[in-house]
């Protein structure tokens, strides 16, 4: 499963697009979408919301975002018992996490991390980078 380099340029050139989106889907304002704005804790979103902009970003940018596939992805080549036990994140697996969640601030990702927990680390830029994934075929 290959991890495709993706730069800021492709991040900001998208980004507008995406918060607009992500605003509408939540009913707030605009500006108060930031790259960094975890969707949960920031700007309020429950997991209903995430099937909304995940919907509203495949019909924009003509792209099929799976479900789970960022968990998938996050996960690596870890098997599911290397990344998760009794629904807590391993070590090994909140390094995984770390590193596919470059844009969010690593004292977000805390250890213990219970699985339930990873989609409140989503941000707006989280949802970005499905985005350019898909678009190049990842």
């Amino acid at each position: 499963m290959s991890n495709p380099t993706i730069t800021q340029d492709e991040i900001d050139a998208i980004f507008p697009k995406v918060a607009e989106i992500i605003a509408d889907a939540l009913g707030c304002e605009e500006d108060e979408v930031a790259a960094d704005s975890s969707l949960i804790n920031d700007l309020q979103a429950e997991s209903i919301d995430f099937l909304d902009i995940v919907f509203r970003l495949e019909k924009e940018f003509k792209v099929k975002i799976p479900r789970g596939k960022a968990m998938e992805e996050a996960r690596g080549e870890l098997t599911e018992e290397e990344f998760e036990q009794g629904g807590i994140v391993t070590d090994a697996g909140v390094e995984k996490i770390r590193a596919y969640l470059t844009e969010v601030p690593a004292d977000r990702i805390k250890s213990p991390l219970k699985t339930a927990e990873i989609p409140k680390l989503f941000t707006t830029e989280t949802f970005c980078k499905m985005v350019i994934r898909e678009q190049k075929g990842a």
